[in-house]
């Protein structure tokens, strides 16, 4: 079958499959791969879970989509216990992660409008990433991913992430048009760039002495990937907008944009909308998933093999003259290179079987499904080990 009838927005590799369960993949020559990506940070309990396998099949025997001029109830449920959980008050659901910015985005520009603010300013890291829209490119970083795309819209001030110094600077030159901060707890595809202790906190007080929303971006962090329900939670503070998407799903797609306080009044009717956000489908997937991570303990899982991998990495790659750095929470693991490794994902899969992603041309970055044993990191640091030191002979 031939690729040439799809946009040429994607490099993917010569690798199709077929088949998936828990950790696992097939390709379809039969092949079994173990699975260190999760799609991206997506399937966080596993590919074809059976309970959302049944959840989906039945669903899409009763209702599959309505509408959001009818009220929808297992929306309703999915909001409810995202809320609960992450201590907000109300939810809105869309069909992506850049969705759920744009929706935070709107959420801060009518903010503005309420205080009187005419040319409102939301702050953005530097080496963030956000989504692909006009609007979350804006409020992004990175060369690929801007290339071409000049005069973005929106009003945005970078500071580098981590640097509070900077942030101070930027309140006294524009604070009284600044009405939010966007920004995600662990940058991920910048190559999961770690905050510094008590930089959350740092920001969440910053944010409440100057009346600004601290938006959150946990739409990689989110729904346990770190050993939390959410990466804020490792530092005790709730933000005021979040928003989330990836293992919300677990490959289904869904965005949500959750908010609290004055954030959660924002939106009148027609202010906002989707036609699919907040479908049946998506929200039961959605409440089903939430259910599998508690009722397998995947909170405790994600920070108990997360530990374990971290550590395992460090004593085996502690030798390697290009590993700069391994760091990471929970099973959100980046490896950062000196210099970056040809064909690297590509030596990965095809001679050892296991997938893994490289972000910005030199971190490994690992993001396996919240249900991995023991056994199954071993087995991720013995291929990446092994991927690492045969890609490494093959460049010299």
């Amino acid at each position: 079958m031939t690729a040439a009838c799809l946009m040429t927005t994607y490099q993917p590799l010569a690798l199709s499959f077929s088949k998936g369960l828990g950790t696992r993949l097939w390709d379809q020559a039969g092949r079994e791969y173990l699975d260190a990506v999760a799609g991206v940070a997506v399937t966080n309990v596993g590919h074809s879970h059976p309970k959302i396998v049944s959840a989906i099949s039945e669903q899409a025997g009763l209702l599959l989509h309505t509408s959001n001029l009818y009220s929808i109830d297992w929306q309703q449920r999915l909001a409810q216990k995202l809320t609960q959980l992450a201590g907000m008050e109300r939810a809105f659901f869309n069909n992506s992660g850049a969705e759920a910015n744009e929706t935070a985005l709107k959420l801060a520009r009518l903010y503005g409008w309420h205080k009187g603010i005419e040319q409102p300013l939301v702050v953005v890291m530097e080496n963030a990433f956000h989504g692909r829209t006009l609007g979350t490119l804006s409020a992004s970083d990175g060369p690929a991913v801007r290339l071409g795309f000049n005069e973005l819209p929106g009003d945005f001030v970078k500071v580098p992430f981590g640097d509070l110094k900077a942030l101070d600077k930027v309140q006294q030159a524009h604070g009284p048009r600044i009405v939010a901060i966007l920004m995600e707890p662990i940058q991920g595809e910048s190559g999961v760039q770690m905050a510094p202790p008590g930089y959350l906190k740092a920001i969440r007080e910053r944010c409440t002495r100057h009346a600004w929303l601290l938006m959150l971006d946990e739409i990689q962090t989110g729904i346990g990937r770190t050993g939390q329900w959410f990466a804020f939670q490792h530092e005790g503070i709730v933000p005021d907008v979040m928003t989330l998407a990836k293992g919300l799903g677990n490959g289904i797609p869904i965005g949500a944009c959750l908010a609290r306080g004055k954030a959660a009044d924002l939106f009148t009717p027609g202010s906002h909308g989707s036609t699919f956000g907040g479908n049946p489908l998506a929200c039961r997937v959605g409440c089903t998933v939430l259910e599998i991570i508690e009722e397998q303990g995947l909170l405790e899982n994600a920070k108990l093999q997360g530990e374990r991998l971290l550590a395992r990495l460090r004593i085996e790659l502690a030798d390697d003259p290009n590993i700069l750095e391994i760091r990471g929470q929970g099973l959100m693991i980046g490896i950062e290179l000196k210099q970056p490794i040809r064909d690297l994902t590509l030596i990965a899969a095809r001679d050892h079987g296991l997938l893994i992603n490289v972000t910005r041309g030199k971190t490994i970055r690992l993001l396996p499904p919240l249900t991995i044993d023991e056994r199954e990191v071993e087995m991720i640091v013995r291929g990446v080990c092994r991927a690492v030191s045969a890609a490494k002979d093959l460049s010299q």
